[in-house]
């Protein structure tokens, strides 16, 4: 068995691995979708291995760019994301190969840790391989006055509004980003870029979207089968004209869409709900960074991180 980094003519074989070991009801696995998430991360391309056999793709395990910030100083990390083995070749270690790779490539071009939020059966087998928890992600929920969905339209459908200019729009995020990095707690890096590339062009997941030279908020219906939930992936505001246009937005939303309860990864305003840790696991492997700043990221309470940061997309 051959492990090396993927090239472009893969891409059509790495596809038929995914099809067949994952199928396509979980998400679409298209060259569209597939240059989406590893070509044009605005991040950089993603670090893709396969395993060969008889000259026949039979893995593949992607590791998502990623930018995250604590202070001035900035990490490079990889996000682990989309990985599969073929059904014919499953029991030959294909996963915990490619990974064990991956690691050592990626320790060799100095990237600094590995993030993912791995379900319950794919998790001993990280934490097998040195990854650590740091914890279930905190998840604030708010509850929507019935009369609000009992009355809301059905047919409701998402749309992009960008009421913004956009170098004042960029002075916005870049302010933001400077007014975080004077916090003790690890962000990602946005830009106007990364906004367009993870919500408003996204292939996989339609958004709500609205946004001004001081605000940005990104939102969709997530539906549940006794309930729906409004979830809002990104909010960034500046000021309390910003904050007001997001809870505008927000109120505006439930009015109009039929869901029960707003789930973000802080409190938004004055909305009525509970905080807790009612999100997936995130976990951890340390590839290039010292120990107490490793240890201080295995707090989940030193992530400043919105939903659309961590969730699987």
């Amino acid at each position: 068995m051959l492990i090396r980094e993927a090239i472009e003519l893969d891409i059509p074989k790495i596809l038929e691995v995914l099809k067949a070991s994952l199928g396509e009801t979980s998400s679409k696995k298209t060259e569209e979708v597939w240059r989406y998430k590893h070509v044009d991360n605005p991040f950089g391309k993603s670090l893709v291995l396969v395993a060969v056999e008889n000259d026949n793709i039979i893995g593949v395990r992607a590791l998502m760019k990623w930018k995250w910030q604590l202070g001035k100083r900035i990490f490079s990390t990889l996000r682990a994301v989309d990985t599969a083995t073929h059904p014919k070749h499953q029991g030959k270690g294909v996963f915990k190969k490619l990974t064990l790779k991956a690691i050592e490539i990626a320790k060799e071009q100095s990237d600094h840790f590995i993030f993912n939020t791995p379900n319950t059966q794919s998790l001993p087998g990280y934490l097998k391989m040195d990854w650590e928890e740091v914890s279930k992600l905190k998840i604030n929920l708010s509850f929507i006055n019935p009369i609000h969905f009992l009355n809301s339209d059905k047919n409701f459908k998402y749309t992009i509004q960008k009421s913004r200019e956009e170098t004042l729009f960029k002075e916005f995020i870049d302010n933001s980003n400077s007014i975080n990095a004077k916090k003790p707690k690890l962000f990602t890096v946005k830009s106007p870029e990364y906004l367009s590339w993870r919500f408003e062009k996204n292939p996989l997941q339609k958004y709500e979207v609205k946004s001004g030279n001081d605000f940005y908020l990104a939102t969709y219906i997530k539906e549940h089968k006794y309930f729906n939930e409004l979830r809002v992936v990104e909010h960034m505001y500046n000021g309390e004209l910003g904050l007001k246009k997001i809870k505008g937005s927000l109120k505006n939303l439930t009015n109009k869409m039929d869901v029960h309860v707003i789930t973000s990864s802080h409190k938004l305003g004055n909305l009525i709900g509970i905080t807790g840790n009612f999100g997936p696991i995130l976990t951890l492997r340390n590839l290039n960074l010292k120990k107490d700043i490793n240890k201080n990221l295995l707090n989940i309470s030193n992530w400043n991180y919105s939903l659309g940061d961590l969730e699987l997309f």
